[in-house]
This record gives C-alpha cells, structure tokens and sequence, in this order.
C-alpha cells in the first residue's frame, strides 16, 4: 500500500505540536505542577510572591512556546513550502524541493494525535507533523498505516 499527501506547518500548527510535546514531558508537567502549588500556597499564606511566582510559572511556558513556534516558521526555510509525504510498507519518506529523507517504521519512535494533528515522532525530540485539515479524507488511512506498521504500544492515536 503506498499513500502521498502534502503537508504545510503553519504558526498554529507548530505551536499545538510544542504544547503537546512539552505538556507530556516531566519538565512541562513540573513547571505547571509547581505553579499551582505557589497558587495554593499563595491562597494560604497570603505572600503576593508565591502568587506572582506560581502565574509566571504557569504562564511562562505557552508564552514562550508561541514565540517559538512564530520564530521558528518565520526563520526555518523547510515551514516556507508544503512537504510531500509518501507512506509505504517500507517507511516513510519526505520530500521538499530537490531534497527526500526516508525512514523505516521499525525506527519511528512513537505515534500521537492532538485536536489539530497527527505526530509521527522519528526520534524522542524529533516528529513529523500531519496537519489534520491537510489530510482531509486521507486522515483515517494514515491513521490505518501507521497503526499497522507500528507495535501498538507506540501509537497513542484517538
């Protein structure tokens, strides 16, 4: 079976996939856990400090991460024009220009879906993004070929 599609990653996308990735981290989760309790303990103490200190925890993180995701579709010239997608029984290989990367699925690190995309991580800090509206009609068969070339430990796809 063989399925090609063409992706572009806009501010909003990228951003959606910063969140997700941080958010399921230890480092994300912390921040935000962190944050809260210096709201609580601002609630009980009445220190204006751990009120102060817990909203910028809380806040720091999805501010940074829009910056992020602007700078980064602004400054990177792969964000400037659409990819092209071709997944196979082999792997997976991305076009753009003159320039094709491939992958088997034995070394794809994991699947996950958030509200707006479909991630393929092809290392634990690196992903391919599938913009759902992109995919349109295709979505539910990439969703069908990675489910079946991945072990279903590593698709975490609603």
């Amino acid at each position: 079976m063989e399925l090609e599609f063409d992706v572009k990653v806009n501010a909003g996308v990228l951003y959606d996939y910063l969140l997700h990735h941080t958010y399921t981290s230890l480092s994300g989760m912390l921040g935000t856990i962190v944050g809260v309790f210096l709201i609580i303990a601002f609630v009980s103490q009445k220190y204006p400090i751990y009120l102060i200190a817990g909203i910028v925890l809380i806040a720091y993180l999805p501010c940074t991460l829009f910056v992020r995701a602007n700078k980064q579709i602004v400054n990177n010239p792969a964000f400037k024009e659409a990819l092209h997608y071709k997944l196979t029984d082999d792997g997976i290989s991305v076009s753009q220009g003159e320039n094709e990367e491939t992958q088997s699925w034995e070394s794809c690190y994991k699947a996950v879906s958030t509200s707006r995309s479909i991630i393929l991580y092809t290392s634990r800090s690196t992903a391919s993004i599938f913009p759902k509206k992109d995919l349109g009609e295709k979505k539910d068969a990439v969703i069908k070929m990675i489910s079946t070339h991945m072990t279903p430990k590593k698709v975490k796809i609603r």
